[in-house]
Parts: structure tokens; C-alpha cells; sequence
């Protein structure tokens, strides 16, 4: 636990700038000291994309900007919209108009009430006092860095490609209550709200890629996308956003949350995916880039 949190990191392009920007905001670790919650730390942690932010760690080497949220989740969710509150998780009718979503109906929405279908995060009501300060303190400042790196790249170039980095458990079908689901959960799901958000031949790249290393991949199948690249991913105004989620086996124990031996495998390849999207946007000529050899 901690009292005071900053709200996230931002690592710069170390090598000449590509219009890429990507976010971690689920792999947040640090937890404040005000949560309230009634389960344990370990418990806690089976909501983190645990490694995630590592995972991604060669962004900035290839001429992208790369942020991190420090926060967890299950404190406050930045892929999530403000309005995403269920008022059964307060103790004060919130002041404003409220539009729960799915998520918050399973108990997932801007503010976690539960772990997952049968464990509750708290025993109690939260007041709107205590989530405004969630607000302000951690989603907004989170916001605001992510806005900026897009507008500075839109600036820089004329477009923006965003990815939008996450981890998914092993039981993702069961957590989300589908029943019978047609195949095994993909290793990587690749989202972009169903072709609204990102063009398609980014995401060609992408999963073509992915899948010339070996891993399966599926499109929108069970994560379509959330909030994060719902309001990024314009493409009729050059700025693509997509969602990329790693099934957490191939990288990790998702009891012990420790990395897994096939971690530095996945690490590397996922290093090699961004040095070939970086060649890819380089060939599109935008302005302030150096064009490939």
C-alpha cells in the first residue's frame, strides 16, 4: 500500500519519433492507502495486468512515447467512461446523470465493486466524496498525459496510431459469462469496436505478425475495446486505436503473478512486432520521419 501514488509514467521516444503512442492502464501496482477494500493484496492482484508495461518495455526505442498507469485498476479504472458507476456501489446518489454499462452490471465499471462474479471488493458503500478524489487524483491526470502524447504526435505528423495494451485471464469467457464459447481463448485478442476505430491494415500487420511467430490470434473475440480507443480511434481523421490482450499463461503464473520461464520469449517477440510497425509507419511518409532504407 501506499499514501501517495503518482499517477502514472511516461517513458519518451529514445530513437528518432514515430507518430505511436501506447498505454498501459492496467498494469498499475501501487495501491493507496485509502482503497477500503476488504480483500487481501494477493487477492486483490488478480485483477493487474501484471507485467504488462514490461512486457511493452522496447516502446521507447523505436521512436514511440510509452504510459503507464501506477494505480490499480480495481481502485479506478481509466478505461472506463465517468459516467460507468453503479449506484449500488454508493451510499449517495451521485449528482449527476449515470450510464452504467455491461461492465458495471458484472461489477467492473469505473469503480470495481467486485473481484469477479462471487467476491466483492468491499463491505461497504462507497461516498462520493471518496470517488471524486479517485477522479481527480489518479483518472484525470491519467487522461490528460494520454491526450497530450496523442496531440503532440497529431501535431508532429498529421496522424496517430495508439495501442492500447492489456492482459487477459485464462477464464476471460467464464468472467464475462459467456457460455460455450466456439473456440479456446486466443493468445493474443486484437480490438478495434469492430473496425471503427483503427484501419484494417494495421491490424493486418499486427495479427499477421503475431501469427508468424507462432501465437493464435482473434479479432474483437471477447474484448472488442473500451473507452481508451473509443474516443482515440478516428480514422477518417488519421488517428487509429486498437486494443492488444495477452493471455497472461504465456507469460506468466497467474497465482503467483511472478513472470513464467516463457517470459523473455514473449518480451523479445513482442520487441520484434514493434520494430515492425515502426518500418510500417516510417513507410508512410509523414512528415518529420526518416524514411526507411
Amino acid at each position: 500500500m501506499s499514501s501517495s501514488i503518482t499517477p502514472y509514467v511516461l517513458l519518451e521516444a529514445q530513437a528518432p519519433q514515430i507518430p505511436l503512442v501506447c498505454d498501459s492502464p492496467h498494469s498499475g501496482t501501487m495501491y493507496p492507502d485509502d482503497f477500503g477494500h476488504v480483500l487481501s493484496h494477493a487477492q486483490l492482484r488478480a485483477g493487474e495486468d501484471t507485467h504488462v508495461d514490461k512486457l511493452w518495455s522496447a516502446t521507447p526505442s523505436v521512436g514511440a512515447s510509452l504510459l503507464m498507469a501506477k494505480f490499480p485498476r480495481t481502485y479506478i479504472d481509466p478505461n472506463r467512461t465517468l459516467n460507468d458507476i453503479d449506484q449500488l456501489l454508493l451510499g449517495e446518489v451521485w449528482p449527476e446523470p449515470l450510464q452504467p454499462t455491461e461492465k458495471s452490471r458484472l461489477g467492473f465499471g469505473l469503480i470495481w465493486r467486485n473481484l469477479n462474479a462471487t467476491t466483492p471488493i468491499y463491505d461497504r458503500q462507497l461516498s462520493i466524496a471518496e470517488v471524486r478524489n479517485r477522479i481527480d487524483q489518479y483518472y484525470l491526470p491519467y487522461h490528460a498525459a494520454l491526450n497530450d502524447a496523442i496531440e503532440e504526435k497529431v501535431k508532429q505528423f498529421g496522424s496517430v496510431w495508439h495501442l492500447n495494451l492489456h492482459s487477459m485471464p485464462n477464464n476471460a469467457y467464464e468472467r464475462l459469462q459467456i457460455k460455450n464459447p466456439p473456440h479456446p481463448l486466443a493468445d493474443f485478442v486484437l480490438g478495434d469496436r469492430d473496425g471503427t476505430t483503427c484501419e484494417p491494415e494495421f491490424m493486418d500487420l499486427i495479427e499477421n505478425n503475431l501469427r508468424s511467430m507462432g501465437y493464435s490470434v482473434a479479432r474483437n473475440d471477447p474484448y472488442k475495446g473500451m473507452q481508451l480507443i473509443a474516443n482515440i480511434g478516428k480514422p477518417k481523421e488519421n488517428r487509429h486505436s486498437m486494443q492488444i490482450e495477452i493471455r497472461r499463461p504465456i507469460y506468466m503464473d497467474e497465482i503467483t503473478r511472478e513472470p513464467s520461464s516463457n517470459f523473455e520469449v514473449v518480451q523479445k517477440d513482442i520487441s520484434t512486432l514493434l520494430e515492425k510497425i515502426a518500418s510500417y509507419l516510417k513507410e508512410q511518409k509523414l512528415p518529420n520521419i526518416i524514411p526507411t532504407q
